[in-house]
């Protein structure tokens, strides 16, 4: 409790000083301002008498942090361990470690403080969130995806959720390594990418559908020409004939919107070999489907679904969105024909993500899409149905 009160006095002092010099601060980068802070606060450390016991180092590093960096999330931020942090006003900061949530013991002084570390996170990102806009999707300098939601939507407090940016991305290798799927598993889907075929990610929230999605992504040979569409561009693709679209909100005044059915559209004449995109949410899918059955195979893309049968339904509920009163036969038909392969990737209870079922798109039957399991997990182990999938014939041949 003293320490908290010497830190809320520290911070209250070295506030007054930049203000001070508010003139002279506004100048400085910011390298330069952090740096001008931190010995500003330094000098007020030496003035203070302290209370015995107190750790200057820490205090300092505290002190800094909430006046002109990120608070507790700071650290966060910085450790690799995590992947994603949560916090539910300025009383609550939950964090996630491999697949598992914990509560952050460290916590924000107030709302105010809250406030000033969303302000310094949107800053560099040209987005903002008030009273007119009060939720913001934005993507951090490290490609980090940030959701702020503030009151009167968020009762608790100013909401703000991290999805952390992984620096080293996991290959097919890595995942078989870590135990999302078998080797057998990893060998098929190396094939269908490179065949060509269409494949859709199916999986929940945080399940690590982007995480397999850009893994297969850089199985695609660098002799062809990419193009990726995200809503916050996450994918981190090795190669040189790559083009990287992400979609833009509306403004304060509600134009100025750009969405993945846009994005879509215009990379269909940017003569692209492959199409990735991030996530189907609406009517793109339709536009996505009708790419795939145009010439433009072997395209990659994810849906939230919770089984691959559920995926198809999604499909073409999202189709159906695109407003072309399509009869369902037609949306049907050319679901069954564009897509090839639905992986379901989902988080197990202890955390762990994997690959519990593989299932292969075989046709339509009197109005109906039919499906084969390749493969699935049986809660210890990955298994094969022993089905031959049909398209191993067309790659052989």
């Amino acid at each position: 409790m003293v320490a908290e009160t010497v830190a809320r006095a520290l911070h209250a002092e070295l506030v007054r000083r930049m203000d001070l010099r508010r003139n002279e601060i506004e100048r400085l980068d910011e390298t330069a301002f952090r740096q001008r802070a931190s010995a500003l606060l330094s000098a007020i450390l030496e003035e203070t008498r302290l209370p015995p016991g107190c750790d200057l180092r820490a205090l300092h590093r505290s002190v800094l942090q909430d006046c002109v960096g990120l608070g507790p999330l700071e650290d966060l931020l910085a450790d690799d361990s995590i992947s994603e942090i949560m916090v539910n006003g300025p009383k609550q900061i939950f964090v996630e470690r491999e697949g598992r949530l914990r509560r952050h013991e460290r916590v924000f002084d107030g709302v105010a403080a809250l406030e000033g570390v969303i302000e310094r996170l949107l800053a560099p990102t040209g987005r903002r969130v008030d009273e007119a806009s009060p939720m913001v999707d934005a993507r951090l300098r490290d490609g980090s995806r940030l959701n702020v939601v503030i009151p009167p939507l968020a009762l608790a407090g100013p909401c703000v959720t991290i999805r952390k940016f992984r620096r080293q991305r996991l290959s097919l290798t890595d995942l078989v390594a870590m135990g999302s799927l078998s080797a057998p598993m990893a060998e098929l889907l190396t094939t269908a990418t490179r065949a060509r075929l269409n494949i859709v990610i199916s999986g929940g929230t945080a399940t690590g559908k982007t995480t397999l999605l850009n893994a297969l992504a850089n199985l695609i040979p660098r002799e062809e020409r990419l193009i990726t569409i995200e809503d916050a561009a996450e994918l981190a693709l090795e190669r040189d004939n790559l083009v990287g679209l992400e979609s833009r909100p509306p403004n304060l005044e509600g134009a100025g919107q750009i969405s993945i059915r846009d994005l879509l559209r215009n990379a269909l004449r940017m003569r692209p070999d492959r199409i990735v995109i991030g996530e189907c949410r609406g009517g793109e899918a339709l536009d996505m489907l009708q790419a795939m059955n145009t010439g433009h195979t072997g395209s990659l893309t994810s849906v939230h679904a919770n089984a691959p049968r559920d995926a198809l339904s999604r499909l073409e509920v999202m189709s159906l969105m695109a407003g072309l009163d399509l009869p369902l036969a037609a949306v049907r038909a050319q679901i069954a024909s564009a897509v090839h392969l639905i992986v379901q990737i989902a988080r197990l209870p202890g955390g762990r993500r994997c690959i519990v079922d593989l299932t292969e798109v075989t046709g339509m039957e009197q109005g109906i899409i039919q499906s084969q399991q390749l493969f699935r997990f049986n809660g210890r182990d990955f298994e094969s149905t022993s089905l031959p999938p049909s398209f191993l014939e067309g790659v052989a041949a």
